[in-house]
């Protein structure tokens, strides 16, 4: 048996299903089980699968406002700045960026209000220059993972 594209075609089956235990993973993938749960343990041990978490489909929760928001950042202040918006629990992406300005950061919020008030607070700081706030209408696709390419032996 040749374990080329083994770790690739592990992580698609996990891709498909987060939650499919060793057996059904080494069946599916004509593997042991202990083959499965050794390169399972070795992509986790070197950071290529971080976790194990459920996709929550936050508008059925009614966080049905997304909010794109970009700042201009005083330079030194960057690290200060994108700290502060990783603590907001309703900030689900933060970006440092290249271009016009120095942080992307994505948010979900209950309606409006929400995004307004969570914005005047940000705003509060004198180390943001300059915002432009986008409401998504409608979110094509969202916290999508492609799978590998596996070369077929």
């Amino acid at each position: 048996m040749t374990y080329e594209n083994l770790d690739a075609k592990l992580i698609n089956a996990l891709l498909g299903d987060g939650r499919a235990s060793l057996r059904s993973l080494a069946e599916e993938l004509d593997v042991s089980v202990t083959t499965v749960s050794n390169h399972l343990r070795d992509l986790e041990d070197e950071g290529v699968i971080e976790g194990y978490t459920p996709r929550v489909n936050y508008d059925a929760l009614g966080y049905d406002v997304t909010a794109i928001i970009q700042l201009k950042v005083e330079g030194s202040a960057l690290p200060e700045i994108t700290d502060n918006l990783k603590g907001h629990k309703q900030m689900t992406t933060v970006y440092e960026v290249t271009g016009d300005y120095d942080v992307i950061a994505v948010g979900k919020f209950e309606d409006t209000d929400g995004m307004n008030d969570q914005i005047k607070e940000l705003l509060t700081d004198a180390d943001i220059r300059e915002s432009n706030t986008s409401v998504v209408l409608n979110a094509v696709v969202e916290n999508e993972q492609f799978h590998l390419d596996v070369d077929e032996e």
